[in-house]
């Protein structure tokens, strides 16, 4: 119960202190060396207000938050106090014990660094806690004896156990009483650290005999407020007389001994003398009573010899001075101690490497960051003293970053040049700390500054252009090729996407011939390719990053189409009658090397592929006729004979050169006659689809020519046709044409004969109207009847010719018929060679002598479409 009431008692006095402290009100913070400095009590609860720092900096509370305002310090450091981000108040964290955290030193201070960013800026705040008288002095013992020599002169002085009290200042051990007593005062001393111990004086002479041992009560008293006080009993024990005590040579010595000293080290030699003889001059040495604890764990002496020895580690940062207090005494009856002090200085010696601490680091850094820009905050403490405390510091040279000293060992870690991800995607910074001791002691930090990557490279191709060669009649969707490219920037900024540029290939958009994965680069044929058609195009590839803003690269890709033998050879002359096959005459005078005619054949394909050879495949007699390997004429190997068939069947082949080769054939019938009638040879009557117009620039100028005679031709026939049906209804009373039937009138003397082999009719589409005849004067050319049908609904024409009825010369082939005699024309039909047969290859020509067969072919089909 009585402790509860101590217990109560110090918590209102706790509380009445802190009441009176604010009531008074804090100092004013003092701004020092770029500081501020604040008091505060100890034993403060949680919560409590010690400074506006928002206000005391002339910060903004209000972004205090933001720009991250922070007490830094180190980590193993306990966070006494705290910063309230919402009013910029610092406050008590946690209750702060000023004697663990400070020990016994005088001033206890907190040493305090603020952090706040954007800008980046730094502020020491010192908060210096006060001592409050919350420790009672005690006494080692409650009971301790103590044995004077009956002997003692007055005025005798014994040192008494000193009181120890965890407080500070005033509210440490004050004075010392004695309780009231006829033999004993009590004289207080203060040593060099303001501490204070007694000694108890003998005012009357002592006398064993009437009283043995005398009891007083030693009461210590601190200076706080309230006044707390702490007792021990003192037995004195009266011994018997030992006339001469030991005697120290001086009573007190002044040692220095450097702090790296080792454990045994001599630290002095005392020598204390004894008048006496016997046990009575034997001296023993040890520590007085009241030497401080931590005086015994650091020093020995020896009990016999008076050495003072090390005992333990010494460290000039927490102690530079100890004060040692040595007594002698005799061996005899009665023995009385003597006292000195010694001083031991401590000298300090560079046993404390720099520590380097990173108080605040912004990484990683931006590689587009400019000069100047701050990476980390690093503060350097030495705990030597004098030159071996001071610091220097200082980073690699072949780095891009330098220090820069802003308080007294803090520096910041800068930018001196721009940084290149591409080129260092890290840098480990190696910072060096070194003091001004001898020697110098260094200490090494590695500080890791990743470098974060911007969207400052273009993708780049492996290579400058692509050609790819693609066969022909590939299928569709099949890969190409594929096209890469590398960005050297990383993550998002490196991630690349495919796409092809707009464009056309033959007035077609590019994306129907290819696709490219946008992800791959791998490309792929949308369309089988046709040599034919296409042989290259060139298509741009476009890779671009993800980056912000992205960046990207062209490529061009050039796609050349291999031919492949897949066309093959079609004969344009002869051609066969009806679907069988060709006839021609042939005069039995006929010799050796007569040319019967020639067979032409074109091939769609180029090179090899397209190169055609001829050959007798089958024939009546192998040995009547040959085809010329290269040219394909079919040419007689010798004369006639009787016996000779007047029907000779001839299957000639056409091959090309491709793998494998292709070939096409055509079967001639060849009928041998006394004499050559006028007929018409299958060997001209040949055509060619209209896309040959377009295989050679020739060509191209000679269906022009064509186009624009046909044009004229066709305007003089509308207006003869035009003038001739004004005149037709005066004729149709008493000439010879029947309009029903549309005859064709003959001028006179004309042969009926060679108008029933010529005349070809058209009939006309049904719903059309009748047609209109034109017949030409008697004074035409001879041996031409021209029959003009049109037709007024019809937007086309059809204009029929018949040719002179002479007979050809031996060795000459006429111009052939569009039609056989008296083949007619179905509407819409058009006399034409299949639509599968590809546009010709102009890398392979007919021979000269074919020259003659194709320009009539052209001709003639130029007359049909006109």
């Amino acid at each position: 119960r009585t402790m509860g009431v101590g217990a109560r008692q110090g918590q209102i006095f706790l509380r009445s202190l802190v009441l009176l402290l604010l009531l008074s009100g804090i100092p004013a913070p003092r701004r020092t060396s770029g500081q501020l400095r604040y008091v505060v009590p100890e034993e403060l609860e949680h919560g409590a207000f010690v400074a506006n720092l928002g206000e005391d900096l002339g910060l903004d509370v209000s972004t205090l938050s933001a720009r991250r305002f922070r007490i830094v310090s180190r980590a193993d450091a306990r966070h006494h106090l705290e910063v309230n981000l919402e009013n910029g108040i610092l406050f008590v964290n946690e209750r702060i014990d000023r004697e663990e955290v400070c020990k016994t030193e005088g001033t206890c201070l907190l040493h305090l660094q603020l952090l706040v960013e954007s800008p980046l800026e730094l502020y020491r705040v010192e908060v210096e806690v006060q001592d409050i008288n919350d420790h009672a002095p005690t006494f080692p013992w409650q009971e301790f004896v103590l044995e004077v020599a009956e002997s003692a002169v007055p005025g005798a002085r014994f040192p008494l156990e000193s009181a120890q009290d965890p407080d500070v200042g005033t509210n440490s051990v004050r004075t010392y009483q004695l309780s009231p007593n006829g033999f004993f005062s009590l004289e207080v001393q203060t040593r060099s650290d303001t501490s204070k111990f007694a000694e108890l004086v003998l005012e009357h002479a002592l006398d064993r005999e009437q009283q043995r041992t005398h009891r007083v009560l030693l009461t210590a008293f601190d200076g706080g407020v309230p006044e707390r006080s702490g007792t021990a009993h003192i037995l004195v024990t009266v011994l018997d007389a030992n006339d001469n005590v030991p005697a120290f040579d001086q009573p007190s010595y002044r040692v220095s001994l450097p702090e790296d000293a080792p454990v045994g080290t001599l630290v002095i030699q005392l020598n204390a003398t004894d008048l006496d003889e016997g046990s009575n001059g034997e001296i023993e040495y040890s520590f007085s009573g009241h030497a401080p604890p931590h005086v015994r764990d650091l020093f020995h002496v020896e009990p016999r010899s008076g050495q003072v020895l090390l005992k333990g580690p010494l460290d000039y940062e927490r102690v530079s001075l100890h004060e040692l207090y040595v007594q002698a005494k005799d061996r005899g009856p009665s023995a009385v101690a003597v006292h000195c002090r010694v001083l031991v200085h401590l000298l300090d010696v560079n046993d404390n490497a720099p520590e380097v601490t990173l108080t605040s680091v912004s990484t990683p850094v931006v590689e587009d960051a400019p000069p100047g820009t701050v990476i980390a905050v690093i503060s350097v403490i030495d705990r030597d003293s004098g030159e071996n405390g001071r610091v220097s510091c200082e980073v690699n040279p072949d780095m891009p970053f330098e220090l820069h000293s802003s308080f007294r060992n803090y520096y910041t870690l800068v930018t001196t040049e721009a940084l290149d991800r591409e080129a260092v995607p890290e840098y480990n910074v190696s910072i060096t700390a070194r003091d001004m001791g001898s020697p110098a002691l260094l200490t090494h930090s590695i500080l890791t500054v990743p470098v974060s990557d911007v969207n400052d490279n273009a993708p780049r191709f492996l290579q400058p252009s692509y050609s790819v060669y693609v066969m022909e009649n590939n299928a569709p969707g099949a890969s190409i090729c594929s096209v890469s490219a590398l960005d050297p920037d990383c993550q998002q900024n490196a991630y690349l996407s495919y796409s092809i540029a707009d464009g056309h290939i033959h007035g077609m958009p590019v994306g129907t011939y290819v696709s490219i994965n946008s992800d791959s680069g791998h490309m792929y044929a949308l369309r089988s390719l046709d040599y034919e058609q296409i042989r290259s195009f060139q298509i741009q590839v476009q890779a671009q990053d993800a980056g912000f803003p992205p960046l990207s690269a062209n490529v061009t890709v050039h796609v050349f189409v291999l031919d492949q033998n897949d066309n093959a050879p079609v004969i344009i002359s002869p051609m066969p009658r009806n679907g069988s096959m060709a006839t021609e005459l042939l005069p039995r005078s006929a010799g050796p090397g007569y040319l019967v005619g020639t067979v032409s054949a074109v091939d769609a394909d180029a090179g090899l592929n397209s190169r055609l050879s001829y050959q007798l495949l089958q024939a009546t007699d192998f040995t009547l006729f040959s085809v010329a390997p290269d040219t394909g004429e079919l040419r007689t190997l010798r004369s006639f004979l009787e016996k000779d068939a007047t029907r000779q069947t001839l299957v000639v082949q056409v091959r090309d050169s491709g793998q494998p080769a292709l070939s096409a054939t055509v079967s001639i019938l060849l009928s041998v006659v006394e004499n050559m009638p006028q007929t018409l040879s299958d060997f001209s009557d040949f055509s060619l689809p209209p896309e040959v117009s377009s295989s050679s620039p020739l060509t191209l100028y000679l269906l022009v020519s064509l186009g624009s005679v046909s044009l004229t031709f066709l305007l003089a026939i509308l207006i003869l046709t035009a003038i001739r049906c004004r005149g037709e209804r005066h004729s149709w009373r008493g000439g010879g044409c029947s309009p029903p039937r549309c005859p064709c009138c003959l001028r006179p003397g004309a042969s009926s004969d060679g108008l029933t082999t010529s005349k070809l009719a058209a009939q006309l589409p049904m719903g059309a109207a009748p047609a209109a005849c034109l017949d030409l004067p008697a004074g035409g050319p001879p041996g031409y009847c021209y029959k003009v049908c049109l037709s007024p609904e019809s937007a086309q024409s059809d204009f029929m010719f018949l040719k002179p009825c002479s007979p050809p010369r031996n060795n000459e082939k006429d111009p052939g018929h569009l039609l056989a005699p008296g083949k007619r024309v179905r509407p819409g039909q058009q006399l034409q060679v299949s639509k599968q047969i590809k546009q010709p290859n102009t890398d392979w020509l007919p021979p000269s002598m074919q020259w003659p067969a194709l320009k009539r072919y052209l001709i003639s089909g130029w007359e049909r479409k006109g």
